[in-house]
């Protein structure tokens, strides 16, 4: 990794050799992380969304955007974006979370990865740019430390709630798909990146609606190594705050992704990199080495960075994904 060039006080690739790599493991379960992981999946799940199509935004790649807005547990109204096809009806459908910070339009999450598709491209929330909440802070560093004193109140639990409620809300708007319940194949896959990555990781395991999903650059990996790793994205945040309130190792033990990856059994495709100086690398191939159903990696040069092969690599995920949906959900 020494050719890519940084001004990082810290080596992004943190010394691990891609054999290393592939050999992180996930930290031990709590003994109740899936029974409170399912307890809060099933609350979600008794939730009216209400969700409400806005006007049209535009249209690009095949597709009609439109505002949507949708409540989710404990009452919290949030938006997003709901893309539909412009000619017939949708055959599958997409849950596409976003990248700490929010998003501010569904930007370049679409294309969609199968055509005759639809997809909810929510704002979880205290993100923007339509999941701003009183009292949840926006800033990625302080948001990841919001409520983080308990597991019933840290924000990134009702985050994963608010994508279980986004699926129940593109369900209540597109019925062509398969229900929750019904017989035949889930019908919903999975898109996240980075925060996006990490919450699917959580969330997914618990919900039988989905029937694949991506991950790139998975946040949240690995806890116990996280936290002594130094970054320049959130985890600095929750690092410093560790140092201050060890206690809260423990409740964090409740909201790694590579602990609950393990539980994930759906086919799963993740990309993971090398080099990354926002998601430790080490967290990202934690999550993709516990996963217990069937995966493929792709391998990154570098995540969360600027660089010569970025291009060709993101165009090769491209096509990655859409073969593997293609073969999982198409």
């Amino acid at each position: 990794m020494s050719s890519l060039v940084h001004d990082f006080p810290f080596d992004p690739s943190y010394g691990y050799t891609l054999d290393e790599l592939l050999g992180v493991p996930a930290p031990a379960a709590p003994g109740d992380f899936a029974a409170f992981w399912r307890a809060r999946h099933d609350e979600a799940r008794t939730v009216d969304t209400e969700p409400e199509i806005g006007p049209l935004e535009g249209e690009r790649d095949g597709l009609r955007i439109h505002g949507v807005s949708f409540t989710s547990v404990g009452g919290v109204r949030l938006g997003g974006w709901l893309a539909l096809p412009a000619a017939g009806a949708a055959q599958q459908g997409f849950v596409i979370g976003h990248g700490y910070g929010g998003r501010q339009e569904p930007g370049p999450d679409l294309p969609l990865p199968l055509p005759r598709s639809a997809a909810i491209l929510p704002c979880v929330r205290g993100m923007g740019g339509r999941g701003l909440q009183p009292g949840i802070p926006e800033e990625a560093d302080a948001h990841v430390r919001h409520g983080i004193e308990s597991r019933d109140t840290y924000v990134i639990g009702d985050c994963v709630a608010d994508l279980w409620c986004a699926a129940s809300a593109l369900h209540a708007l597109v019925p062509g798909l398969v229900p929750a319940g019904a017989a035949g194949t889930p019908r919903l896959g999975y898109l996240g990146e980075s925060f996006g990555g990490g919450l699917g990781a959580l969330a997914l395991p618990w919900d039988d609606r989905f029937g694949a999903a991506q991950l790139t650059v998975p946040t949240f990996g690995n806890h116990p190594l996280r936290l002594t790793l130094r970054c320049a994205g959130s985890g600095e945040s929750v690092r410093a705050h560790h140092r201050e309130h060890p206690e809260v190792a423990d409740v964090l033990r409740y909201f790694d992704a590579a602990t609950a990856a393990a539980h994930l059994e759906l086919p799963t495709l993740v990309a993971a990199a090398l080099f990354d100086p926002v998601v430790p690398p080490a967290g990202q191939f934690a999550v993709h080495n516990a996963l217990s159903g069937p995966r493929e990696l792709q391998v990154l040069r570098a995540g969360h960075f600027e660089h010569a092969g970025l291009a060709g690599e993101t165009e090769q995920l491209r096509g990655n994904r859409e073969r593997f949906f293609g073969a999982h959900l198409g």
